[in-house]
Parts: structure tokens; sequence; C-alpha cells
């Protein structure tokens, strides 16, 4: 399958994968690449960064925005193959070496199979590897504060409530957000379009997802790059607080 890469602001591209996004930052000949998909994703990850003029030697480094397996898929792949560090926040990283698994259960998902979309969304996750084992073996926290040292300067910003370490990435620069799932614009599981949070079955703690949503209205910026969804275009704090609207 082709991946589906678009150029949404210079040097800033979304890739959509099978159900999840992931954002290539190009400068030069380097990559920060964040997110990877699920581990059923792997050849159109490969593929989104020959298509931008890279390659996986390229990557400078994986940010993810939390260990789930359609985020995390191939980011040991990556660590093992090429030494490519994979960071995240400090209290995600136990996560991604899968001390423990804060992700949505069979259960939870047979539980909500009656509502519309949830069916087909979790064959598609178990054949692209949603409970596949992929932990990171040696995953590392962000190695500062503010900017990291970086193709596009990422900024992580810590939206705690998907999960306990979930992070978001700003380009205060370019005006954009990087928002992972701490607020989406769309999922096969919902009938919602536009900027929201997801079904409540796929966040460790809803309050502090709904809360996190404050941490992201205060942000500057015209464009937002989810997780899931397309790309919104509009004040990422005003898409925010729709969001929490719709939440509450």
């Amino acid at each position: 399958m082709r991946a589906n890469v678009r150029q949404v602001a210079d040097s800033i591209h979304l890739v959509h994968g099978s159900n999840t996004n992931w954002v290539i930052l190009t400068e030069g000949n380097e990559i920060t690449l964040i997110d990877t998909g699920y581990p059923g994703d792997r050849e159109q990850l490969l593929a989104s960064l020959e298509a931008v003029g890279g390659a996986p030697e390229a990557v400078a480094a994986v940010l993810i925005t939390h260990a789930h397996n359609d985020h995390l898929g191939s980011a040991e792949f990556l660590r093992c193959t090429y030494g490519t560090p994979v960071y995240l926040h400090q209290a995600e990283v136990p996560h991604a070496r899968r001390d423990f698994l804060h992700q949505v259960t069979i259960g939870q998902v047979l539980r909500n199979s009656w509502r519309p979309g949830v069916l087909p969304w979790s064959v598609h996750a178990l054949r692209s590897g949603g409970t596949a084992h992929v932990p990171v073996a040696s995953p590392e926290p962000f190695p500062t504060t503010g900017p990291l040292d970086l193709p596009g300067r990422p900024v992580p910003v810590h939206t705690p409530g998907h999960t306990d370490g979930h992070a978001a990435f700003h380009l205060p620069d370019a005006g954009v957000l990087i928002s992972g799932d701490a607020l989406v614009s769309g999922h096969p599981t919902s009938r919602i379009e536009g900027p929201q949070l997801l079904p409540d079955m796929f966040h460790h703690e809803r309050a502090r997802a709904v809360a996190s949503l404050d941490v992201l209205a205060a942000l500057d910026g015209d464009l937002m790059l989810p997780g899931h969804g397309s790309a919104y275009r509009g004040p990422v704090g005003e898409a925010a607080l729709l969001a929490k609207e719709r939440a509450l």
C-alpha cells in the first residue's frame, strides 16, 4: 500500500497510515519522525520517508507521542536496525518498555462493540498489529526541556490523560501543533467530525485528558496535525476548546 504523504507546510509532512497518522519534519538531509503507525504500517512508513527524499538512515530521532501500538509500531525496528534514538516523555518511557500497558482491552472493545464503527476498527487493529508485543528496548526521555535540537525544533508538551506520559509537539515558529491522541479530528469509531477527544474507552484517565485540552488551548498556532483524522486549519486554541466543549 502506498503512503499517503501530504506536505502541509514548509518541511512538514503529514502521513496518513492505516487509521493512524505520523509526521515527518525535514531539515537538510535530516529528519525528525513523530510516531510510526501500527506494526503493520512499516512498509508505508518506509515509503513515506522515501517520498520526502529521505531514508531510515536519515532519521535523527523518533519522537513518540505515546506508547500505544498504533503509534509505537516501528520504533524498535528503527532503533535496533539503524541506531535511531527513540524519545518520549519520562512518564511514558516505562510504558514504551512495556513495564505496563495502558491500552484499550479486548474486553472494553467487546463491551463497546454495539457502537458504530467499533467492530470494523477492531478487526483492522488486530490485523495491523494492535495487540502485538512491540516494546522499545531502550527508550529515552526527552534530552532537554524546551525545543529539541532536531529538525523542526519541536517542543514537547505534556498532555496526560490518554496515557500518563502523552506528549504533543508544538512548532511555535511554524504555528503547528502535532497533537497525537490528546486532540484529534476524527476516528473510525467516532461520528463527530472536527476537533474532539477520542471515545472514552481509549483514555487511561479521561478527566486528565479533558484537563489537558486547556494546556493545548494556551498554545499559538493555526494548523493542527492529529494522530487520527485530517489536518485541521484554524486557531489550535479554539480547536482545543471546541473539543473540551464537546467532551463535557
